[in-house]
């Protein structure tokens, strides 16, 4: 956006001010702070206003602020006495009060030339999917329901932000919008594809927050949810909503990605759309899928070979024909897993995702040691990384780690209760439990594990050895009848590869009870 007052003129896009055709040279911060009131040239700016849109609430000094005001008015050829541009409001804030001409928003260079280059649409839909979180609406007059209807999305920022894969807007400018405001209007100011908003309410003691994640482009929900609390345990609730909101992030915005994709012709497809239609196959436990989804993200990688995302994702389906022996050479499988792994590092090492398959690759070298290192990371910069915290307790299942890995399991149930590895969560629970010695509850979870969505082969072979365990004989035949008919051919050593136990006194349990059974 072009603003111009005077002789002076403010691209907002490229944060520059001139004077004439002079580059004025300014501090980012008084930029911030002339845009910020120029844009709300309607009203008076009070000061707590500015201290948080400029510091993000943030504890800086008076003086701070007095200085940034110095270095705006100086910039536009304003001072404290004169006050043609911006006027102080004594105690109160500031108003921008120069004429502003009508912004408009301009074609940089040859409008036509520009136009016509073949990767200007490109550049636009290859970027991450973006999301502007927006205060939520006070249904009532209740002071503490207003402070949480700025404090939830606050830290839903704050903790969405650091999902590497999506960008989210600064509270700076998405809270200039209100859950009223148009879809369209906010998309175009924003440049987001998605947008969420929610509501507080209190009645009594009992607080209800909504939360609402749309479509920019059509308006359309994508999710939704509700959650009820009582005031007492208000930072409960916000935890929870965290939890849940990055789930819904994590799941939703992917599968609305894909489904974009589907409308478009292959040839149009671009890099992000490429990359989801691969996310949809590769949780599927299936070699046609796997080879799918492979198909996806090389084709991404071919777009944009710096898609560090792209390099993760098809670590990922390496390690799935390793882990699940679906290739007649693992080795192959195993070193391109963690090439890709190392690859996406490099180009993304802050991404939770390329140090999750980072640390997954190492499984199959049995680095365990190796593997926990990179897996902490990863939920290190992402705290509601379900799918870290699973890896993570499968890693300590296999180390011995019983107790950790139960706790860890447990913990990522409950940032993801829907998660497309949610069977994985339930078998490494069952796992952790066995090596406690607590076998009939141990039989009891893989039974859960075994009926989730997209439990494959393997966790068949663990509810053999389990309910075996646990003095179910009968339910373990059951199992390796149903075993054997779907997958000929498994042996103890292909099963022990992919499950590398430290404990060797519980290693040989489990072999023991699959001889029983048949799996030699």
């Amino acid at each position: 956006m072009i603003y111009r007052f005077g002789e002076f003129c403010f691209d907002t896009a490229l944060q520059e001010l001139r004077r004439g055709d002079a580059l004025v040279e300014t501090e980012p911060m008084a930029l911030a702070l002339i845009q910020h009131l120029i844009e709300n040239r309607e009203r008076l700016v009070g000061k707590e206003e500015l201290f948080e849109m400029l510091w993000d609430g943030r504890a800086v000094s008076d003086s701070a602020l007095s200085t940034c005001i110095k270095s705006a008015r100086r910039a536009v050829d304003d001072s404290g006495s004169l006050q043609g541009t911006i006027k102080t409001v004594h105690g109160k804030g500031l108003r921008w009060v120069a004429k502003i001409d009508t912004p408009s928003a301009e074609v940089k260079g040859d409008s036509q030339t520009d136009l016509d280059k073949p990767d200007a649409d490109w550049i636009e839909a290859s970027r991450r999917p973006s999301l502007a979180i927006l205060p939520f609406d006070v249904l009532g007059s209740d002071l503490t329901a207003m402070t949480l209807s700025e404090a939830v999305p606050h830290e839903l920022i704050a903790a969405i932000s650091r999902l590497r894969w999506i960008s989210v807007i600064a509270r700076g400018s998405s809270f200039r919008f209100r859950s009223g405001d148009d879809l369209g209007d906010i998309r175009q100011k924003l440049g987001v594809r998605y947008c969420m908003t929610g509501s507080v309410e209190m009645i009594g003691r009992q607080v209800f927050i909504s939360v609402e994640l749309a479509d920019t482009s059509d308006g359309q929900v994508i999710w939704a949810d509700r959650f009820q609390s009582t005031l007492d345990d208000v930072h409960q609730i916000r935890e929870t909503i965290v939890a849940q909101v990055i789930f819904a992030v994590e799941m939703q915005i992917p599968l609305s990605e894909a489904a974009k994709a589907r409308l478009q012709s292959p040839d149009n497809i671009d890099v992000w759309a490429t990359y989801h239609l691969g996310l949809q196959s590769l949780y599927r436990f299936g070699q046609d899928d796997n080879a799918r989804a492979m198909a996806h993200f090389e084709k991404a990688i071919a777009l944009d070979p710096g898609f560090a995302r792209a390099h993760a994702a098809l670590s990922f389906a390496h390690f799935k024909t390793a882990f699940m022996h679906y290739g007649s050479d693992r080795e192959v499988a195993v070193n391109a897993a963690r090439n890709a792994a190392e690859r996406g590092v490099e180009l993304d090492p802050m991404d939770p995702f390329t140090n999750f398959n980072m640390g997954r690759s190492l499984w199959l070298i049995d680095d365990l040691s190796g593997a926990q290192s990179w897996l902490g990371r990863a939920t290190s910069l992402s705290p509601s990384f379900a799918q870290g915290f699973y890896a993570r307790s499968f890693t300590e299942a296999m180390a011995g780690s019983c107790t950790e890995g139960q706790r860890l399991s447990d913990e990522a149930r409950t940032l993801s209760p829907l998660d497309p590895l949610l069977y994985a969560m339930l078998g490494t629970r069952a796992l952790s439990m066995s090596q406690q010695n607590r076998d009939y509850e141990a039989a009891k979870w893989i039974e859960r594990s075994v009926n989730a969505p997209g439990a494959h082969y393997l966790i068949q072979v663990i509810a053999v050895a389990l309910n075996e365990m646990a003095g179910k004989p009968s339910v373990a035949a059951d199992r390796a009848k149903r075993l054997m008919s779907e997958r000929q051919g498994i042996t103890q050593a292909q099963f022990f590869r992919s499950f590398p136990f430290r404990d060797e006194t519980y290693r040989a349990r489990v072999s023991a009870a699959l001889s029983r059974h048949g799996i030699e």
